[in-house]
């Protein structure tokens, strides 16, 4: 049985919900987050030197990186399924985004966490306006507006696109979900303004498969 090394509020349930579609019977193991750092607990050291989850043990394998355990899940379990055809359009997308979701979408969003607790980080009382206006400057001037062109670049590429790929979920969405949840948390963004991508992020809150594995893996997000 496969066994996930999964740290709450974090990027591992998109590795549940890939199990769960692949209907993979499968055994987590839970981390909780240091309450005063949100960082994860030095056991995962133990599980893969960097100390970061998810991490997968399958029998003698073990993979780190959200990225190539959904891609080792694919190939090894999903007989076709989750990944277009190669040499098509659709695998070329399939291949960007791939790339995408942790390669360019989520740095932004990483510094906008960053940058949101700059201004909430215990400091001295004269220093605290300080703080806060370096932390809204550099919102302004870095987070902001890359957030904006992520934001405005995905919604335009779904309106010709059901899912990412085009009209089957594949293991591109599923890794696309978390950082568009981090846009929907973090992005500050009127989805009402975007309703193909509001669509988008419906159709994976809908799928049965995805709620089976937030129900057993807890909530997605970080509280910033």
């Amino acid at each position: 049985m496969i066994k996930v090394h999964h740290l709450e509020m974090s990027r591992s349930t998109r590795v549940l919900w890939m199990l769960e579609e692949l209907e993979l019977p499968y055994e987590i193991v839970k981390y909780a987050r240091d309450r005063e750092t949100s960082l994860a607990p030095k056991e995962l050291e133990a599980i893969h030197p960097l100390g970061k989850s998810p991490v997968i043990v399958d029998g003698n394998t073990t993979i780190a990186e959200s990225g190539a355990i959904l891609e080792y899940l694919s190939d090894t379990y999903g007989k076709g399924r989750f990944v277009p055809e190669a040499g098509t359009q659709a695998y070329r997308d399939y291949r960007y985004f791939m790339h995408y979701a942790e390669g360019s979408l989520m740095p932004y969003l990483l510094l906008k966490l960053v940058f949101v607790r700059i201004a909430k980080a215990p400091a001295p009382f004269f220093v605290r306006p300080i703080m806060k206006q370096i932390s809204s400057k550099l919102q302004q001037i870095v987070a902001d507006p890359n957030i904006r062109r992520h934001h405005d670049f995905l919604a335009k590429h779904l309106e010709t696109h059901t899912w990412f790929t085009g009209d089957q979920l594949t293991t591109a969405d599923i890794h696309m979900s978390y950082p568009i949840e981090a846009l929907v948390e973090r992005g500050g963004r009127d989805f009402t303004s975007s309703p193909h991508l509001k669509r988008w992020l419906d159709a994976v809150r809908a799928r049965p498969a995805f709620r089976r594995a937030v129900d057993r893996g807890g909530p997605i997000m970080l509280e910033v």
